[in-house]
């Protein structure tokens, strides 16, 4: 794929960094408008009573049309602290969390002023325990319509459409055996419980 636009996310879907991963030129969104409700704020893991949903609050824009740069975290909230002991109570028994547990749990005790330099310092540190490299670049402008040869995925990987990858394959989940095999979760829930195999899963979808 030669150039693909993506919005920021915060711990994107599986399906997010199979694209990232093939992009040639990945293209992450500054100056696009925040939408509600998207991958911008949440992510879906896979919890002890099912999928459960992590979002993080924010302060809500002085005007309907504001940049998603410039979207701050609710600083009101102890949103930190439940996602992080969501976060443990999902993923505690999987094979790798403690593994790369001292490399997440700073994220969730050091206080990040906007939503879009956490995500972005934590899609970093997921690439860099994924082993995949991509050559990131960032728009100065939005653009509505994607010039020919760009691929748009600022809107297609939403959590409320269904994904484009047809077909997941299943790997090893703690809770399968009681909800069966939850695809397309949280790229965490992928490196959790798959640890350096995980780049497989990406390359094989």
């Amino acid at each position: 794929m030669d150039t693909v636009l993506f919005t920021t996310a915060y711990l994107a879907p599986v399906e997010y960094y199979i694209y990232l991963h093939r992009a040639e030129r990945p293209v992450i969104e500054k100056a696009d408008h925040y939408v509600k409700q998207t991958y911008r704020n949440r992510c879906r893991i896979a919890a002890a009573n099912g999928v459960q949903t992590l979002s993080i609050p924010v302060v809500k824009p002085d005007t309907p049309k504001a940049y998603t740069r410039d979207i701050r975290i609710a600083g009101h909230a102890n949103w930190t602290h439940l996602h992080w002991n969501a976060i443990v109570s999902a993923y505690n028994s999987t094979p790798f969390f403690e593994y790369y547990r001292d490399d997440f749990s700073p994220f969730y005790e050091k206080r990040y002023d906007y939503l879009f330099d956490f995500n972005e310092q934590l899609r970093e540190l997921v690439c860099s325990c994924l082993e995949i490299y991509p050559d990131i670049s960032y728009s100065s402008s939005y653009e509505i319509n994607p010039a020919a040869g760009e691929t748009d995925l600022r809107e297609a990987i939403h959590p409320k459409k269904e994904s484009r990858i047809r077909h997941f394959e299943p790997y090893y989940q703690v809770f399968e055996s009681r909800y069966g095999f939850q695809p397309n979760l949280s790229i965490i829930d992928l490196l959790f419980n798959m640890g350096p195999e995980a780049i497989r899963f990406l390359e094989k979808a």
